[in-house]
């Protein structure tokens, strides 16, 4: 019979804890190094060291304890029902409802609390709040969640997030004060508690009345005709086919609020088609983060202006052509670039190695306890009793990395440098997935040629001077960081598509996947960005001063690079871009990128 390892009991007992406050014997428990996330019954909880260092263990005990009371005290197809559309306000509702579930199921157990406690710290750690200088950068959805949190349960807010918390504390007292007192009398019941925060939101001008979903006991619309059977019966998170359609409908409507990638419209074919790998778990890990991206810690106050942002799109890659024409392209370039895959697969199995190193188990010998030894089995055969004959593994210090690649889809780039440029994005995606180093592959262009819609709009206007950015621009989603590799491989080929690229602004492209990047929870952010050169918009610049967007591009760029914690460096094809990024370097030879790619991001790694 197999010895129980420390590990694996502290897994079971952990299971059953979350069973028993869940009162759900159906649970399943998993450890994970990625996001901690909940679908339905099956829990994954942070990895704890072998060793299991306290720390490490009332982490996994905060994030499983948070799962099970979610489990016990929340009905998710109420809470979808009385939910606002509006992105903010959504997260906001969102955060109050966990501060309530937390604080409900902690009452009387100082354990448990003390454990959601901890959780709470290492979410916050990732979080724009504990980043914030001025009221407009703290997410309002996190603050609310701390301050219902303290009025809810007496406990004070971490000391990590207390200067930002005190730059909103007086507004939102003002505002919606004696709401936030009223909470705590209806804290065992939702309904009841979701008609307060409605009215919270309403008087922090977060939604107005009509734009609330309505909340009927009876089910009035057919949609809820079938109503709270349905929702005691089903599982939190995934919930019965009526439920998943509302859901469905109401991240539509959230992704228009947003004006985000269109994620979660693969959201159902993501978690059917998901294998065991690092990464796979989808976006679920990421909810709690996303509604701050609103309020995410990039507020540069610069003087540069927009005409119209109503024709701006952020869009997947597998939206702007279908599945066919996708293959096609795929294939395409794979057949061009057949000699250059080998050379940058090699450069890749050499960044992989390098990464694999700092990664590389390390052990602690001569050890009165933990695992057998192999070079001390004679000294045990002889000696049975004799001591120092184990080994523990060292725990390592590898950081939770994300790396952004942000490649510039101008006409310029047509030919053989967006062809390497794709293929070079796909080897390096596939090689830090198999490191555990999460990966997302942007692209940034404009719709169309000299101006489009909004040039149009402001024509028809009088053609007012200086308008700003004149053009509609168009981000493109290749590859989510929380998805596979396998399933993002083919959206590359669309930078093969005639006629994709044109004109580029690459200010506006550099704060939104910064954006993108400051949403993430892993602790190391790096962008990457690869372009042929300068920010052109003919429209634009024919009517602003012609360093318009190279001016607004040295100012964002100033920004990340002395005041955020995103690393940025970038790689020139053909133009010297070290004139813009004090990180960066020039090849002249498209040959080169892949090589350089690789070169770069191992130099950022082997950075302390």
């Amino acid at each position: 019979m197999t010895q129980q390892t420390p590990l694996d009991r502290f897994k079971e007992v952990l299971g059953g804890t979350a069973r028993a406050l869940a009162d759900e014997p159906e649970i399943e428990l998993a450890f994970t190094a990625d996001a901690p996330t909940q679908s339905g019954k099956h829990l994954k909880v942070p990895m704890p060291a072998r060793a299991l260092p306290a720390d490490q263990v009332a982490e996994a005990r905060g994030f499983a304890d948070g799962f099970a009371l979610r489990l016990k005290h929340h009905d998710a197809a109420l809470h979808l029902r009385a939910a606002p559309h509006e992105a903010v306000a959504r997260g906001v509702f969102d955060a109050i409802e966990t501060a309530r579930v937390e604080a409900l199921g902690s009452r009387g157990y100082a354990g448990i609390a003390d454990n959601l406690a901890v959780a709470l710290d290492v979410r916050l750690r990732a979080d724009p709040i504990t980043r914030a200088r001025t009221r407009e950068e703290v997410p309002l959805s996190t603050a609310l969640g701390l301050l219902v949190r303290e009025k809810l349960s007496g406990r004070e807010s971490p000391a990590i997030a207390a200067p930002g918390l005190a730059l909103v504390r007086d507004w939102i007292d003002e505002k919606a004060g004696t709401d936030l007192d009223s909470l705590a009398l209806a804290l065992d019941d939702q309904r009841a508690f979701q008609a307060i925060v409605r009215k919270l939101l309403e008087d922090l001008e977060l939604v107005q009345g009509d734009e609330l979903p309505e909340d009927t006991e009876d089910g009035e619309s057919e949609e809820d005709g079938t109503d709270d059977e349905q929702g005691d019966d089903g599982e939190d998170e995934e919930g019965e086919s009526g439920q998943g359609e509302a859901q469905v409908e109401a991240r539509g409507e959230q992704r228009d609020a947003e004006n985000e990638d269109g994620e979660g419209q693969e959201m159902g074919d993501d978690v059917q088609d998901m294998d065991g790998e690092p990464g796979d778990d989808g976006e679920d890990g990421m909810q709690p983060v996303r509604p701050n991206r609103p309020f995410a810690d990039l507020s540069p106050q610069f003087d540069y202006r927009v005409w119209s942002t109503d024709f701006d799109e952020v869009i997947a890659a597998t939206d702007l052509c279908d599945a066919d024409e996708l293959v096609r392209l795929r294939s395409y370039l794979d057949q061009q670039l057949v000699h250059l895959q080998s050379v940058v697969s090699k450069l890749a199995n050499r960044l992989q190695r390098r990464l694999m190193a700092q990664q590389s188990r390390s052990w602690d010998f001569d050890q009165e306890e933990g695992l057998l030894d192999a070079a001390r089995l004679a000294r045990v055969v002889v000696s049975p009793d004799m001591s120092l004959s184990y080994k523990i593994e060292r725990d390592t210090e590898f950081r939770d990395t994300v790396v952004t690649l942000l490649i510039d889809n101008s006409g310029s780039m047509r030919g053989r440098p967006i062809s390497i440029a794709a293929i070079s994005a796909d080897i390096l995606a596939r090689t830090l997935e198999r490191c555990g180093v999460k990966t997302e592959i942007l692209g940034f262009t404009t719709r169309a040629w000299k101006g489009g819609q909004s040039r149009e709009t402001w024509l028809a206007a009088g053609r007012p001077p200086q308008p700003g950015r004149l053009n509609d621009i168009r981000h493109i989603v290749y590859k989510k960081a929380d998805e596979p590799w396998r399933r993002a491989r083919t959206s590359l080929g669309l930078m093969m598509r005639e006629g994709l690229l044109k004109e580029n602004i690459d200010g506006e492209a550099l704060m939104w996947a910064h954006a993108r990047l400051i949403a993430r929870p892993e602790e190391r952010r790096i962008l990457m960005v690869i372009s042929d050169g300068a920010p052109v918009d003919d429209s634009t610049l024919s009517v602003n001063s012609g360093s318009y967007l190279e001016r607004h591009l040295r100012q964002v760029i100033d920004w990340i690079e002395k005041k955020s914690s995103v690393e940025l460096v970038a790689i020139g094809i053909g133009h010297d871009v070290t004139r813009y990024y004090s990180r960066a370097v020039t090849i002249m030879d498209v040959d080169q990128l892949g090589g350089t790619i690789i070169e770069q991001l191992a130099a950022l790694f082997d950075t302390p």
